[in-house]
């Protein structure tokens, strides 16, 4: 049996404290260490850091999947299926705009998920994911 440990990811924003702000009171992830240009956070038990870059012009990208436009790149965490559930609930009510809304991919198929995808402040692309089975995450 292997055993996981958290990832590390660390982010561009243009817009430091905009983004703080929702990492911590909307998404309600714990912030650590920070200084004038990045912040750390605690995503369901990840390290998330988000730092300061310059604005850019890029246009979003999209690849179809499921017969939906997933956002291209984009990062978030496997869920447990009843934390999944709470979790978009809890952005529902927060009035967060979703790009995708909560839903359930591939029904009925191998890989079957519930997905949902939204954009931070600073145009970052999130994705949370649950499987019913997890051992079908890298199902074929």
């Amino acid at each position: 049996m292997s055993v996981i440990y958290p990832f590390h990811i660390a982010i561009p924003v243009y817009n430091l404290e905009e983004c703080r702000t929702f990492y911590r009171d909307v998404l309600n992830c714990e912030e650590g260490r920070s200084s004038n240009h990045w912040v750390d956070f605690n995503l369901f038990g990840h390290q998330l850091v988000i730092h300061y870059k310059p604005k850019s012009e890029d246009i979003l990208h999209t690849n179809a999947v499921d017969g939906k436009s997933v956002p291209v790149p984009h990062y978030g965490v496997v869920l447990s299926w009843h934390i999944f559930q709470e979790f978009s609930e809890l952005l529902k009510n927060k009035g967060v705009h979703f790009i995708i809304e909560p839903y359930i991919r591939f029904e009925g198929e191998v890989g079957e998920q519930a997905t949902m995808f939204f954009l931070d402040p600073a145009g970052n692309a999130l994705e949370f994911k649950a499987f019913k089975d997890i051992h079908q995450l890298f199902a074929k």
